[in-house]
């Protein structure tokens, strides 16, 4: 029988690969410890695409890429004519603090996640540390690394 991962890894060859957008230690750096090496690639329900997850040393187990879970980093790119619609649903479902420096369509979610609009891509990011609140603090330096990558 396959696992999940192996499952999620023949999912991703026929949508984009969210993990081509960060690294081990982008990811390591944003949350302020080691993490996985390379990416699990997960379901995205909120964004409509594949989520890529580093989990740190004090993520609970079993660890799943499909939720969100502490202790984790998730990073997720839609490509596309999709983009627009998926950066306004998830909008219209939190209450949203419009963030500048990301241009026109920037917002933090008030829990754990900056979501940005560019272009064609709409770019969610979470940083959920094992101890303590999520600081937008954490997701801004990592928008900051994979966004002259878009």
């Amino acid at each position: 029988m396959a696992s999940a991962s192996t499952t999620t890894a023949a999912v991703s060859t026929a949508k984009f690969n969210s993990c081509s957008l960060v690294t081990q230690a982008e990811a390591a750096s944003a949350l302020g410890e080691t993490v996985t090496k390379g990416g699990v690639l997960g379901n995205a329900t909120v964004e409509g695409g594949l989520a890529c997850v580093f989990y740190g040393p004090y993520a609970p187990f079993p660890t799943t890429p499909n939720v969100a879970q502490p202790d984790s980093v998730r990073v997720v790119e839609v490509k596309g004519a999709n983009a627009l619609r998926w950066f306004t649903d998830y909008e219209s479902k939190v209450i949203p603090d419009p963030i500048g420096g990301y241009g026109r369509l920037a917002f933090y979610d008030g829990n754990a996640s900056l979501n940005i609009l560019k272009g064609n891509c709409y770019l969610r990011i979470a940083v959920t540390p094992a101890a303590g609140p999520p600081s937008l603090t954490d997701e801004e330096h990592l928008a900051k690394v994979i966004l002259p990558k878009l």
